[in-house]
């Protein structure tokens, strides 16, 4: 009999398993396909290790010689999208094979194969019943599915990133920052990249003023968008290097899947219930319908964060062993790994407005700063909202290219309940990014010092 048995091995799942064993719960994970989920193998790492490398070949391309140096034929280099996915492979093996480690560390049982729920308290897995106290199901998500006739024209994510020969006409397709993400790496490679977007607008939960701001840089950048487009096939409008759409066309030559992603609900002999979006529906305790049974992570739809899932499953080891804390979302950041990096934690704007809170808007652009200056990252801002009685800083957002490391400081204010006073005596060294968020709040209180 285990105290807990967890479905799936992303970061929701394996990070609520070595919670588990530090506390002492006889635990097992379950995992079909490889440990890390599709955050370390295919998503989180590997997108961002492809990244930094277009970031890197831009930068030398682009900026060399305003830096000083000389010497740079732009026409001579080139950008070599097999050496940068060897670089990533090597990242993802250390990073998994610690994540193994630790599991081992911690005494957690790893099973391999794919689960079906049998009750409350048993699963089925490789020609084996598995009793236990508590099921926790850490499945994630998948794209949904986009069907074509051609080999290889749509890749999935767990597609994407392998050594082949990448066309010169890339259409990503999505509403997330992930495809965000994905069109400026595949621009700054220097290839003619266009965005397919389902919905009308893109990066969902994220403030409107950061989208603004990111739909500008695109449209900067000449990467093209086109809104209001869903298909599960797209045979349909393809044609002779071309995707049509009305009367807007746009060239293509490969199609990288990036929509956003469905649950995956494991196998179940009892009833668990799903919410109209089809993830599973769980209370402020991430646990379902079925007594002991929890979902962590983007299987439950609360969000499509690898950190978020991590709190998530260890505020369910928490709870489990009878720990009451309160699972607050929006103490959570929300990073998107854009070009310049977006993040935000707290309410939007628009979510304040709703509420009727009186609030002041307080920012300050990384262009009066000085470290950012001397970096040649100068574009973007910190940005703090708070209600204008006490001054309680109620939401941050940030534009720059360290952003989301940046957000860590506003997520320290948030767990404090901090006040725009406290932002602004709080001592940054100088020269440092960070030195924006004193500004800002001077900004709240009275007026930033360098503005």
């Amino acid at each position: 009999m285990y105290d807990l048995v967890i479905i799936g091995s992303g970061p929701a799942g394996y990070v609520s398993a070595i919670r588990a064993g530090q506390m002492g719960l006889k635990t097992a994970i379950i995992e079909k396909n490889v440990i890390g989920g599709m955050c370390l193998n295919w998503g989180c790492i590997p997108s961002k290790a492809i990244m930094e490398s277009a970031k890197l070949f831009d930068r030398i391309a682009n900026d060399s010689n305003r830096f000083g140096i000389d010497g740079i034929d732009k026409k001579a280099i080139s950008f070599n999208w097999n050496k940068a996915v060897k670089r990533s492979d090597g990242i993802v093996k250390k990073l998994t094979t610690g994540v193994g480690f630790l599991l081992k560390k911690n005494g957690i049982e790893v099973i391999e194969g794919e689960a079906k729920i049998l009750s409350a308290n048993s699963v089925y897995v490789s020609n084996r019943t598995i009793e236990t106290k508590h099921i926790m199901i850490a499945t994630g998500s998948k794209s949904p599915e986009v069907m074509s006739s051609i080999e290889a024209f749509v890749l999935e994510p767990t597609q994407l990133f392998k050594e082949r020969e990448m066309p010169q006409n890339i259409v990503v397709l999505g509403e997330t920052p992930t495809a965000i993400e994905l069109a400026q790496a595949f621009n700054m490679m220097g290839k003619n990249v266009s965005i397919v977007v389902p919905t009308e607008s893109v990066m969902p939960f994220a403030d409107q003023y950061l989208v603004d701001h990111i739909l500008a840089k695109l449209k900067k950048d000449r990467i093209k968008m086109v809104f209001n487009q869903n298909f599960d096939n797209i045979d349909s409008i393809y044609k002779e290097g071309k995707l049509t759409f009305g009367e807007e066309q746009v060239d293509c030559d490969l199609v990288v899947n990036s929509k956003r992603r469905i649950a995956i609900v494991p196998s179940s002999e009892i009833a668990i219930d799903l919410d109209e979006k089809g993830y599973i529906a769980v209370d402020e305790n991430c646990e379902t319908n079925v007594k002991g049974i929890f979902a962590v992570g983007d299987v439950n739809g609360m969000s499509y964060y690898a950190h978020v899932g991590s709190a998530q499953g260890m505020h369910v080891v928490n709870f489990i062993q009878g720990i009451q804390q309160k699972l607050d979302l929006k103490k959570y950041p929300l990073n998107m790994y854009t070009v310049p990096e977006a993040a935000q934690i707290g309410y939007t704007e628009a979510e304040i407005k709703a509420q009727g809170i009186e609030y002041k808007v307080s920012e300050f652009p990384m262009s009066a700063n000085g470290k950012a200056l001397t970096e040649g990252h100068n574009e973007g801002f910190v940005r703090i909202l708070s209600e204008t009685k006490y001054g309680e800083v109620l939401g941050v957002q940030i534009l720059a290219p360290n952003a989301t490391d940046m957000i860590a400081e506003a997520a320290a204010y948030m767990e404090m309940e901090a006040t725009v006073y406290d932002v602004a005596q709080t001592v940054h060294a100088h020269p440092t990014i960070s030195e924006v968020f004193m500004e800002a709040g001077f900004e709240a209180v009275d007026k930033a010092i360098h503005k």
